[in-house]
């Protein structure tokens, strides 16, 4: 048997979190770069072809040019000149005999090479708060 006098009401409480965020500037880091020319010496081995050539007289009657060839790492290259005798005959007058030296030589050659560097400053918060400030106004 019960009433509804004797009923009792609870009022029921339910908290929530709300999270806002701000933004503080806790400093300021201000970054610049530099750049230096430096002066240095740059050494390079270096190689250069020398050609020689060597004229041998053959004066020899042939059938036919012979071929460009090479004997002993030395290139040779048939020099043909058409004579006119009674009947006409293809005559070797001469081999250019062409020797091939390679020079070496270290060379050094002054060079301007440029470089960077950074500078990184780091300002407190109340500094940077500051310099803020006095923007704005």
């Amino acid at each position: 048997m019960s009433d509804d006098s004797d009923q009792q009401r609870i009022a029921l409480v339910e908290e929530e979190a709300r999270i806002a965020k701000q933004e503080i500037v806790t400093g300021k880091v201000t970054v610049r770069t530099i750049s230096e020319d430096i002066q240095q010496i740059v050494r390079e081995h270096l190689e250069s072809d020398r050609f020689e050539v060597t004229r041998v007289p053959i004066d020899r009657e042939v059938d036919k040019a012979p071929d460009v060839r090479t004997v002993d790492g030395v290139l040779i290259v048939p020099v043909l000149e058409e004579r006119l005798f009674i009947e006409k005959r293809l005559v070797l007058t001469e081999e250019l005999h062409i020797r091939r030296d390679v020079v070496s030589q270290e060379v050094e050659t002054p060079v301007t090479l440029r470089k960077q560097r950074a500078e990184v400053v780091r300002e407190t918060a109340a500094e940077a708060n500051e310099a803020t400030s006095s923007r704005r106004s």
